[in-house]
């Protein structure tokens, strides 16, 4: 028993340290946001309220979805559990989808009945500060998250151009808070605007148009996610750069002389590679194993890389691998 929650324990810390934050963070923001929307009857704050509960809830699963994917493969389950964490994504998306029509519905509401919240300026404008504050920082968490999950180096204003470029390269989780973050603190802004704009003017209808496009905004995360995910569950080629490192890797022992062919699938943010090389003519079987496993091992050296199939064949006289074969690559 004891060995069992040592494991447990093990796997709670690898798990997606970016949801666990989004996840603490955006309970806390939904219900600030909840009690002032209450109050004063905001819609946009209703709408900002709900794309927290949202998030929080979708966090949740996905942290669990992220603690299971790094189980260790088993003899059933041989290739590992990485999909495990599409498929809690996937569960994240309907929640997003059913919180953003709600959201849709009651900005629909507050433009046929609008609503006057003067009454409750400060305590809206303080929630929203707050929501900024830590919906900023998390999303900030996030792009950092990004380089690291794709092994890329940047610093200031930088992270952010970077962020947005290898963000197909990171872990499911990390997409999900990234994608939501966004949305979350583009959301915040806006319902910050309308809560300004509706307290000092005649322009009730505004709550209802940032409600409504506030739930836009979720029904485009889900899209994007869900289809990140379902992709991901059917099995996506892995992009163009791991291509380029993995074979640099392979040609450059001196015993391989080419690539036959090779498939790289991403699962999560880990690959798996599935290769056939030519070695050298005239080499016995002995010598073509040992250079098979030291190929092999130094695949297996890179830390996203989680399964190496490989195979060896003499050397045809034909080049197969040209740098126009990486065109298969995303």
């Amino acid at each position: 028993m004891e060995a069992e929650s040592e494991s447990f324990l093990k796997l709670l810390k690898k798990g997606n340290k970016s949801s666990a934050i989004a996840m603490g963070g955006n309970a806390v923001i939904a219900g600030a946001k909840g009690i002032a929307a209450s109050i004063s009857g905001s819609g946009a704050m209703f709408a900002s309220s709900m794309h927290s509960l949202a998030d929080a809830l979708n966090q949740g699963f996905v942290f669990v979805g992220s603690v299971l994917a790094e189980k260790k493969p088993t003899r059933r389950f041989p290739t590992g559990f990485g999909r495990v964490i599409n498929i809690f994504c996937m569960i994240a998306v309907i929640v997003v989808t059913i919180m953003a029509y709600e959201t849709i519905r009651e900005g629909w509401h507050l433009l046929q009945h609008p609503v006057h919240t003067g009454s409750a300026f400060w305590l809206n404008v303080g929630v929203l500060i707050l929501n900024l504050l830590i919906d900023g920082g998390i999303l900030i968490k996030a792009m950092k998250e990004i380089l690291v999950e794709a092994r890329v180096q940047s610093k200031g204003l930088g992270i952010i151009a970077a962020s947005f470029k290898h963000v197909g390269r990171s872990a499911p989780p990390t997409r999900l808070v990234f994608y939501e973050d966004l949305v979350a603190v583009t959301g915040a802004l806006l319902a910050l605007i309308a809560v300004v704009i509706t307290a000092f003017t005649v322009f009730a209808a505004l709550d209802g148009v940032v409600t409504i496009l506030i739930g836009l905004l979720m029904v485009g995360v889900a899209f994007r996610v869900g289809y990140d995910n379902m992709v991901g569950l059917i099995g996506v080629a892995a992009p163009r750069d791991v291509a380029e490192k993995v074979s640099k890797i392979i040609l450059s022992d001196q015993d391989v002389t080419d690539i036959n062919n090779i498939r790289i699938t991403q699962e999560g943010r880990y690959y798996h590679v599935d290769v056939m090389i030519e070695l050298r003519e005239g080499l016995s079987l002995a010598v073509a194993d040992d250079i098979k496993f030291r190929v092999q091992d130094q695949l297996m050296a890179d830390p996203d890389i989680t399964d190496v199939v490989l195979g060896i064949i003499e050397d045809n006289g034909v080049k197969d691998w040209t740098p126009e074969s990486l065109n298969q690559f995303g």
